[in-house]
């Protein structure tokens, strides 16, 4: 890493501290909709931490958590904030479909996009709203499946997946149906979306709901199909840009 990188990077996680863990109106609407999911002494993963905001969240809500953040800058914040939290777990490795290592593209301006996934940055390469932002270099990190984080430190009650156009190869390591997950999507990979509404439907019958960017608001405020959600996601804007499509098990 470039001297010019490392400080792009340090700017980059201060300023996403402030954003994600200084806004109290957005942390209490965070707080209102995961208290609908998570009790106190619950098990919740957080697969793509980045500083830990929804970690801070789960954790007011009294839920255990397990943090999966590959990134050293991110990570060291979530270390910081977490340090005599005994329920935090924090893992510095990625989530995949198959345990080893896996590539990081990362954007050092603005870490919160760094990806696994090379698709993700072509997508981006073209797309209005993204083009400005550089994937400057690479590094090599752990990769864990939802699988092995289930066998290691038990079943979740909740499981929130956000990490930037690799969601649906996280859910390609999980082999059993949880209560609850959540998934990032974006518009410029709506097909990600879809591989992730397919990978659930196979594991059991889940209803979906929505919330839009970083509203923490849901969409339809019921559970909808998994072809009523993609049907959705689909007819949505290019500008919409992203959110969470939230899944809660019917039948497994």
């Amino acid at each position: 890493m470039t001297t010019e990188q490392r400080i792009a990077e340090m700017v980059a996680v201060a300023r996403s501290v402030v954003t994600y863990h200084g806004d109290g109106a957005k942390n209490a609407a965070m707080d209102r909709l995961y208290g609908t999911i998570l009790k106190p002494g619950d098990l919740a993963f957080d697969i793509g931490s980045h500083v830990g905001d929804r970690v801070a969240s789960f954790r007011r809500l009294g839920a255990r958590v397990v943090a999966l953040e590959p990134q050293p800058g991110p990570a060291g914040v979530i270390r910081q904030i977490f340090a005599d939290d005994d329920g935090v777990t924090l893992i510095e490795a990625a989530c995949g479909p198959a345990e080893g290592s896996v590539t990081l593209r990362v954007n050092s301006a603005n870490p919160t996009v760094t990806t696994a996934s090379a698709d993700f940055v072509a997508s981006a390469a073209d797309a209005d709203g993204w083009r400005e932002q550089v994937w400057d270099r690479e590094i090599v990190v752990p990769c864990l499946t939802l699988d092995r984080l289930i066998a290691d430190h038990g079943r979740p009650a909740f499981v929130k997946i956000d990490v930037e156009g690799f969601e649906a190869d996280v859910l390609a390591g999980l082999s059993q149906a949880l209560p609850a997950l959540s998934f990032e999507f974006t518009t410029i990979q709506r097909d990600v979306a879809l591989a992730c509404l397919d990978r659930l439907a196979a594991l059991g019958t889940y209803g979906f709901d929505v919330a839009l960017g970083e509203s923490q608001t849901l969409t339809f405020g019921r559970l909808v199909s998994a072809t009523e959600m993609a049907d959705h996601l689909m007819a949505l804007p290019h500008d919409a840009n992203s959110g969470d499509v939230y899944a809660f098990l019917q039948k497994a």
